[in-house]
């Protein structure tokens, strides 16, 4: 998509400082050479004078540890620097380079540890690099994120040696950092070229008009019979003494709400990822769709109270807002206050427009609290109300049992799957567009949905 090259984190470098108190060490050739020296220990057992010659052999070493200290790059002569080569997406699979300058005369090899929190990877990164003499090397190691939002990355610590590997330094490189993780950027992109190529949503970006479809002034022509009386043009009919009609074409940018749930039912995990994942995804994949096609898309995430809110607009600026809102979109523990949102936008929304709500269903004997909301909309807008479904619940109905308690168990998943499907059958008959899909489905099937509304201008 055109705005990931913004969406990808800036690189951040910073110049090496000395770690903890002193920041040396010895070398692992530094106790290979102590180690050669206790040759002297079996002459020793024979004449006392062999011990001294290996102290004074200890202290040869320990004067070549000295050397080799001194001629080591001081920690003010290096600087690491922190490359991202995309953004950090769900589940994605990306690259992070680390590159350390080395402006010194001598070469080092070094072994740097990112400090990389969970959400980017499980361990921190440990990576090995040579720099040579007023030089630099680099390296870099892979992440996949597994939660969206804010991460904040830390300090790059860095050991050191020279080409000897007798002394070491330690150092530390400043290298702070908050990024975004944002939702499948990949996901969306393929779903939304996909359906865009295989429907006739594409048709209208070439221009293609649909004559007397919708109620978007298109042109006027003279009176034919079956014109409608409503569309006759009283103004133009005068001043050209005949009937003028007005044509009409299918409405071109149009407001649609994405709407989304991040309560507590939102938490159920579905594989790897939370219903609320795999919402914000499709919520992705349709925003682009809606936006190429020229409407005005906006958004909501609310739990007990209003999360994200982004006014309706279209354009790429506002496409990159609504991915930085969909980052930000986090699980609740707590029940959505489902009723709050809807009066919210009631308020705000006068015109009729498209809801997209992308919620859940809770088990309780009464009407759930969303049927209620969604039904408050319906007399204004037109509703798409997608429940995500839990697969494990649906293949457990269709079990049969092989014995009592698992016939317990599947009668009752099947009065739950049995309401689900009387409640969903209750908003169609208000007249919303009501459906349950698997949660490894949703955006093709929210995206193919919204271009049959837009084909059949039921808006």
């Amino acid at each position: 998509m055109s705005e990931q090259p913004t969406l990808t984190p800036p690189e951040i470098a910073a110049t090496t400082r000395a770690y903890k108190r002193i920041g040396v060490a010895f070398g692992d050739r530094f106790f290979m050479l102590l180690f050669v020296g206790l040759v002297w220990l079996g002459p020793a057992f024979f004449d006392s004078r062999f011990v001294y010659a290996m102290l004074a052999w200890d202290a040869f070493v320990l004067l070549i540890w000295f050397i080799d200290l001194a001629r080591m790059p001081r920690p003010a002569q290096l600087s690491v620097t922190r490359i991202w080569h995309s953004p950090a997406a769900l589940s994605i699979d990306s690259e992070v380079g680390l590159v350390l300058q080395n402006s010194s005369r001598a070469s080092v090899r070094a072994t740097l540890i990112d400090s990389v929190p969970p959400q980017l990877r499980t361990e921190p990164p440990t990576v090995s690099i040579r720099a040579r003499a007023r030089d630099e090397g680099a390296v870099s190691y892979r992440i996949r994120p597994m939660q969206r939002g804010d991460a904040k990355l830390g300090h790059c610590y860095v050991r050191y040696q020279s080409v000897f590997r007798i002394a070491e330094r330690w150092v530390r490189a400043p290298l702070e950092q908050t990024i975004r993780i944002y939702p499948d950027l990949e996901d969306a992109k393929r779903h939304s070229m996909y359906l865009l190529r295989s429907r006739q949503i594409a048709l209208e970006k070439r221009h293609t008009r649909m004559r007397g479809i919708g109620r978007e002034f298109e042109s006027l022509r003279e009176y034919q019979d079956g014109d409608e009386y409503r569309d006759i043009c009283w103004t133009a009919s005068a001043r050209r003494a005949k009937l003028v009609t007005r044509v009409y074409q299918m409405e071109r940018s149009q407001t649609v709400w994405i709407v989304i749930d991040s309560g507590r039912l939102m938490r159920a995990r579905v594989g790897s990822f939370s219903k609320l994942d795999k919402a914000v995804n499709s919520a992705l994949s349709l925003a682009q769709v809606a936006l190429y096609s020229g409407d005005r898309v906006g958004l909501i995430a609310y739990g007990r109270f209003i999360r994200q809110q982004l006014p309706a607009a279209k354009g790429s600026a506002h496409l990159r807002r609504l991915i930085e809102g969909l980052a930000l979109v986090r699980e609740e523990g707590a029940e959505a206050d489902h009723l709050q949102m809807a009066g919210r936008l009631l308020t705000d929304q006068k015109r009729r427009s498209l809801i997209v709500w992308l919620t859940d269903l809770a088990e309780t004997a009464m009407t759930p609290e969303v049927i209620e909301a969604a039904s408050m909309m319906m007399p204004r807008h037109l509703v798409l109300f997608v429940v995500i479904g839990q697969p494990d619940l649906g293949e457990l109905a269709a079990k049969s049992p092989k014995n009592e308690s698992e016939m317990y168990r599947i009668a009752a998943a099947q009065e739950m799957v049995h309401r689900r499907e009387l409640l969903l059958a209750r908003l169609r008959e208000r007249g919303a567009l009501a459906m349950e899909v698997s949660a490894g489905s949703v955006s093709p099937v929210l995206v193919d949905a919204y271009l049959q509304i837009k084909e059949r201008s039921q808006l």
